[in-house]
C-alpha cells in the first residue's frame, strides 16, 4: 500500500499509512482515530450516549465527544497562537446539557477539527506554541509532539469508547 492511495477498513475507518513521510503518518494515524470514535458513536440514540457506564465513572459517549472537542481546540488553536474560548466553557467538556445532543456534539467535534487543521496547515512539525494555561502555562511544545500526543489522546478514549459502546448495546470490536 502506497501512502498516495487512500485505503479503507471495511467499517468505512481510513487505514494509517504504513510507509511515507512523518506528516502525512502521523495525521492518517490521528485521522483513524478520530474515525474510531465516530464509529464508536454510530446508530446511538441521544439517551444511549448519556449512559455512563463504568461506576463510579460518569464518564459518557457524549461526554467524550464533548471533551475531544476541547481537546482539538486547545491543541491545534490555542497552542498555536488563537486566542478562542472553550468550547463549552469548561476546560474538560465533559458536562452534559440536557438540550444538547449527539449530532450537535459531531458537529461541533468536526468544525473544531476543521478549525485546527487549517490553522495548522502551514506549520512544519518543528514549528513551536504554548500550552496556554493549566499547570503546564507557557511550556513550549512542537507540531510533532501535538500530533504524537492527541493520537495518544485518541487511543486511550477510544478504549474508554469501547467500554462504553459494549456496555450499551453489547456492539464489540473496532
Amino acid at each position: 500500500m502506497t501512502t498516495d492511495t487512500p485505503q479503507t477498513l471495511p467499517d468505512g475507518r481510513p487505514i494509517p499509512a504504513m510507509t511515507g513521510a512523518e506528516r502525512p503518518m502521523l495525521e492518517s494515524w490521528l485521522g483513524f482515530h478520530r474515525a474510531t470514535l465516530e464509529l464508536k458513536c454510530a446508530g446511538l440514540d441521544d439517551t444511549q450516549v448519556r449512559l455512563a457506564a463504568a461506576a463510579p465513572s460518569s464518564l459518557t459517549l457524549l461526554g467524550l465527544v464533548q471533551h475531544l472537542a476541547e481537546v482539538e481546540r486547545n491543541w491545534f488553536q490555542r497552542v498555536f497562537g488563537l486566542d478562542v474560548p472553550t468550547v463549552y466553557g469548561t476546560e474538560d467538556g465533559y458536562a452534559l446539557d440536557p438540550a444538547r445532543g449527539m449530532d450537535e456534539a459531531l458537529g461541533v467535534w468536526r468544525r473544531e477539527i476543521a478549525r485546527g487543521q487549517e490553522h495548522c496547515a502551514g506549520l512544519a512539525l518543528d514549528d513551536h506554541g504554548r500550552i496556554p494555561d493549566g499547570p503546564m502555562a507557557g511550556v513550549e511544545v512542537s507540531l510533532r509532539w501535538v500530533l504524537i500526543h492527541l493520537v495518544e489522546e485518541y487511543a486511550r478514549h477510544n478504549g474508554h469508547a469501547d467500554i462504553l459502546r459494549e456496555s450499551i448495546d453489547g456492539v464489540t470490536g473496532a
